[in-house]
């Protein structure tokens, strides 16, 4: 560490550009940098936003965050979920590895023998009839229920997370994971937000075709014909 961890509140309304400037703002006194790791609440595809629900996703639907930054900081750049990046930095490597963030929404990454998979958006999957994860114990949940009421609601999900994904380990991070009453074991474990700085170390040790996007491939000319010589008659 270069320094000591900093924040800046998530400007509202939180489009891209008032998000740009507040990164800006954020690290124009950082000290000399090389490479920069983003985090970003929504789905991310070689650093294009798909979905961001609790940001807005109209206004970032197609937002290449990365070349954003990219441009605006004039330093390499890669960009991926927020639960991936914390789960990069807190990881075994051994067996499957299951990470939740308990914020404003619920975030999720899995992990095999430390391979970060393919990133599912569990958010937004149902989990009652009429609810999403997001919306059942989403920070605007948590503050209508109750401490008590969040609580049983998130053991229920730790219990149905065990037995769809049978994973070896689970980290419960975020926001709202002080909240938690449940004791840390052997397979659920409590981490920090602060975790997720590593994990930004770690994203430069992946392959770099998981952040660039495909060139399309360059047509061949089409080959010349030879001329074809006439036989005198």
């Amino acid at each position: 560490m270069l320094q000591q961890f900093q924040k800046l509140k998530t400007p509202m309304p939180s489009t891209p550009a008032a998000v740009l400037a507040t990164i800006k703002q954020l690290t124009k006194d950082f000290p000399a940098y090389d490479m920069i790791s983003v985090g970003f609440p929504g789905y991310v595809k070689k650093g294009i936003v798909f979905t961001a629900p609790n940001l807005g996703t109209p206004d970032w639907q197609g937002v290449n965050l990365s070349r954003l930054i990219n441009d605006a900081l004039k330093k390499p750049t890669r960009v991926v979920n927020d639960a991936d990046l914390h789960g990069l930095g807190v990881v075994s490597g051994k067996g499957l590895e299951l990470v939740i963030t308990l914020g404003t929404g619920f975030g999720t990454a899995m992990f095999l023998d430390g391979v970060l998979l393919p990133h599912l958006e569990m958010a937004h999957h149902p989990v009652t009839k009429n609810k999403t994860y997001d919306q059942y114990v989403g920070k605007v949940e948590f503050k209508k229920i109750g401490v008590k009421e969040w609580n049983k609601r998130v053991k229920g999900i730790i219990e149905n997370l065990k037995t769809v994904f049978n994973y070896d380990r689970l980290y419960i991070g975020g926001g709202n994971a002080s909240e938690l009453n449940i004791p840390p074991t052997e397979d659920i474990i409590l981490i920090d937000n602060e975790d997720g700085i590593r994990g930004g170390a770690k994203l430069w040790r992946l392959d770099e075709n998981i952040f660039t996007e495909a060139q399309p491939a360059k047509k061949k000319a089409p080959a010349k014909k030879a001329p074809v010589k006439k036989k005198a008659s």
